[in-house]
């Protein structure tokens, strides 16, 4: 089995409004994703407050309520204690133990492993990537179409001033695709979604919405033709909510299509769900290893 999981960052799930960018008109291939082939799931993890990127991530990819760990949601990159918690296990950390070939296929634009270890603010995938410095992808990567841009186009890459090639939505799907195939699972982030609801700002999430449903509306249709198993999911609400430029308690899709895909979704509840579900459909007769967790005094 080959999967492909796209994290899309910041999308939730609300009835439509005036500020809920997130519709037909707007995106009909996510939209129809998330209504045909999604159950609704929990990001709020049993805490008080608005969820946020880092707890909400760290739980997605270890299968830990790190917000539980934290006793509180922690925004922005991850410290300490949440890349404790990552490095001791992980979502990649799983599946290559057990021998699968993982990717994640946003490329960094560096020249080696060693660059983005001296990084000193690191996003919880890329904690999770220098676990397995094997699933990282670099420029030359993304110059021989095995990776793709994490705003899909490349266009920030360009405006940053790096020679890099313009591709569509659709091309980038491909590449995307290509790289699934080479691998038994591959991840690709995409956190504009995020950025834009934070902009409260309906036209730049418009937009994004668009380029983003053009990306997937390909990703969906050669998943099916290849029998990939295609996961999407989000680690919070923002986007679907402009009148407010902070996150919500929205709960998120879990969509799957493919094989495997009604087990994945089958009475899934929240995010912790996510990591352990995975892994138990690629390595049949799976047991997580049993973690010791301590939480974080909080005042």
């Amino acid at each position: 089995m080959k999967v492909l999981f796209l994290f899309i960052d910041g999308v939730g799930l609300r009835r439509p409004a005036t500020d809920n960018p997130v519709h037909a008109g707007i995106c009909p291939a996510l939209c129809q994703l998330i209504e045909q082939h999604s159950v609704t799931i929990d990001a709020c993890l049993g805490i008080d407050g608005l969820p946020q990127s880092a707890t909400g991530q760290a739980t997605m990819f270890t299968g830990v309520n790190a917000s539980q760990v934290m006793g509180r949601h922690c925004e922005g990159f991850p410290g300490p204690t949440l890349r404790k918690l990552i490095e001791e296990g992980n979502l990649f950390m799983e599946l290559t133990q057990k021998g699968l070939r993982c990717r994640f296929a946003d490329a960094y634009l560096i020249d080696s492993v060693d660059d983005l270890r001296a990084r000193r603010f690191k996003s919880v995938t890329t904690v999770m990537a220098l676990t397995q410095p094997e699933t990282i992808s670099v420029q030359d990567d993304l110059l021989a179409n095995r990776a793709v841009s994490h705003d899909i186009t490349c266009l920030s890459f360009r405006e940053k001033g790096y020679a890099v090639p313009s591709v569509t939505p659709q091309q980038a799907a491909e590449h995307l695709i290509q790289v699934a195939l080479a691998h038994d699972f591959t991840l690709f982030e995409f956190f504009l979604t995020d950025l834009a609801g934070h902009s409260r700002n309906y036209d730049l999430a418009c937009e994004t919405l668009k380029t983003l449903d053009l990306f997937l509306d390909t990703v969906v249709k050669l998943s099916k033709t290849t029998g990939l198993l295609l996961i999407l999911t989000s680690d919070h609400g923002n986007i679907e909510e402009m009148g407010s430029r902070g996150h919500t308690r929205n709960p998120v899709p879990l969509a799957a299509v493919g094989p495997g895909a009604d087990g994945l979704k089958a009475n899934a509840s929240s995010l912790m769900d996510i990591t352990p579900r995975i892994t138990r459909l690629m390595v049949p007769g799976y047991t997580p290893p049993s973690r010791t967790v301590q939480t974080v005094p909080w005042a």
